[in-house]
């Protein structure tokens, strides 16, 4: 008799225990994103042009794909031209190069490039969570170096940086 009460409840916490799970709905994220999906569908970008005095021209389109490459990848989010749900815009609005420190011999050993981005961004579902701000990023390399053979690599470094805080400022609650 015990042996049919205990299979009886036991088999009573399985289907409790099954239940539970059943309607339970656990979600995990692992890129950050903490986005509404309900309301939130698309996101537009526009090209950032470069608004500062020195320039190399191949900056634009990289951060453009980044850019748009990091919310196709990241996100559920339709990458759209205009009219998203989320806008970005904004320019580039510095591209510099400075000496961080001398060598013995008196000359540069190490020069710094900086990438500055202003961005403004709109959520048409928040207006709260507008924002204009700017992310920069600097990047170091050996002044034995030219810069023409580095500058590619160096670029998209502060590229990534930069993608990735203006992701998480914009969809991840970082």
């Amino acid at each position: 008799m015990d042996w049919k009460k205990n299979s009886i409840v036991l088999s009573l916490c399985l289907a409790v225990a099954c239940f539970i799970l059943i309607a339970c709905k656990v979600e995990y994220s692992f890129n950050g994103a903490s986005i509404n999906y309900n309301e939130v569908k698309s996101i537009s970008l526009t090209k950032f042009p470069i608004r500062c005095a020195y320039v190399w021209a191949p900056m634009e389109g990289m951060f453009y794909n980044s850019l748009s490459d990091a919310y196709a990848k990241k996100t559920k989010l339709k990458v759209l031209k205009k009219n998203g749900d989320l806008q970005l815009t904004g320019e580039i609005t510095e591209y510099s190069q400075t000496n961080k420190s001398i060598s013995s011999d008196g000359f540069s050993a190490q020069t710094q490039l900086k990438m500055t981005v202003n961005v403004r961004f709109k959520n048409t579902k928040k207006a709260s969570a507008d924002f204009e701000q700017s992310f920069s990023a600097t990047t170091q390399y050996d002044s034995r170096q030219q810069l023409n053979a580095v500058q590619e690599q160096l670029v998209q470094e502060m590229i990534n940086d930069i993608v990735d805080q203006i992701y998480n400022k914009t969809v991840a609650d970082w």
